[in-house]
């Protein structure tokens, strides 16, 4: 058991080290996004909110073809991905790359690893969900997305997409600020309860 915990702890490390290579020319950039992110500033959330807002707004207005909006998009991150690693080395200067700052990278690069491990191993349990149980797997692939056509077809399309872009960034912040520990210890709490009452009435 310590030999497997061992050689998975070898495979992360040599996995995060390889993303942090990949990632060398945006580190200043990461760094900068991830203040945000975790909402260093008090007025962070609401700069991310506020961008959002127009960024969706002027998709709104526009009004692209899905062909149209996906080539503008892939064209933008190509264009990030050839001009910000040589804009953030005159920028920011490699000589001011601190041991904090490192330590702060790695920690970043090591997450997003670990957040790639974790959707690996949720589609792997499906997968294997699909073969043990195939009528658990089918009702449940089945009702989900009957929930998310419904839902879909409730709310609009880009206005959906903004609510979920929207929480998506927001939420590590909130994660950083406890917000959602302390909701879900909150529902945890309330389910126990409902849980003790039903098992109070039926004895």
């Amino acid at each position: 058991m310590a030999e497997s915990d061992n050689k998975s702890a070898n495979v992360l490390a040599q996995e995060t080290a390889q993303l942090e290579e990949q990632l060398q020319g945006w580190r200043e950039v990461i760094l900068a996004g991830d203040r945000v992110l975790r909402w260093e500033k008090p007025w962070f959330p609401g700069a991310l909110i506020g961008a959002t807002t127009v960024v969706f707004l002027l998709i709104y207005y526009l009004d692209p073809s899905v062909l149209t909006g996906l080539s503008c998009t892939v064209m933008l991150l190509c264009l990030a991905d050839y001009f910000v690693p040589t804009l953030a080395l005159k920028v920011f200067g490699s000589n001011k790359w601190t041991t904090e700052q490192q330590q702060r990278f790695h920690e970043i690069c090591n997450n997003l690893v670990k957040s790639e491990r974790r959707v690996v191993g949720w589609w792997k349990r499906l997968c294997s969900l699909k073969e043990e149980k195939p009528k658990v797997y089918f009702a449940s692939v089945i009702s989900g997305l009957l929930a998310v056509a419904w839902i879909g077809q409730q709310v609009h399309n880009l206005f959906l997409t903004y609510l979920i872009v929207s929480f998506l960034l927001l939420l590590p912040g909130l994660n950083q600020h406890g917000v959602i520990s302390k909701y879900a210890a909150m529902a945890k709490r309330e389910i126990n309860k409902l849980l003790k009452q039903k098992e109070k009435k039926t004895q």
